[in-house]
C-alpha cells in the first residue's frame, strides 16, 4: 500500500507541475514572439526541475516509497504536458 499512495501523491505532484506547465504556454502564446517562447520553454524547464528537486530532496521525509512518487511525477509530468500542449494547438470548434 506504501507504493499506491506513493504513486498517488506522485501523480497529483505531477499533474500540478504539467498544469503550471500549461499555463506558462498559453501565456508565451498570446504574446507571440520568439522572445516569450526562449522564456516559457526555460521555464518550464525550471518547474520540471522543482517538481522532481523536491520529491528528490524531501526523499527521507516522505511516509511513503520515494522511487513510486518520483515514477509517478515523472509519468504524470510526461503524459500530461503532451495532453496540455494538444489541446493547447487544437482548434476550438465554433
Amino acid at each position: 500500500m506504501n507504493y499506491v499512495w506513493g504513486a498517488l501523491a506522485g501523480l497529483a505532484w505531477g499533474a500540478l507541475a504539467a498544469f503550471v506547465n500549461y499555463r506558462i504556454n498559453v501565456a508565451a502564446v498570446k504574446k507571440n514572439s520568439n522572445g516569450s517562447m526562449m522564456a516559457a520553454s526555460i521555464a518550464r524547464m525550471a518547474v520540471d526541475l522543482v517538481a522532481l528537486g523536491a520529491v528528490y530532496l524531501l526523499r527521507k521525509r516522505l511516509p511513503f516509497s520515494f522511487e513510486a512518487t518520483i515514477i509517478g511525477a515523472a509519468i504524470a509530468l510526461s503524459l500530461l504536458t503532451i495532453v496540455f500542449a494538444y489541446r493547447l494547438i487544437k482548434p476550438e470548434k465554433k
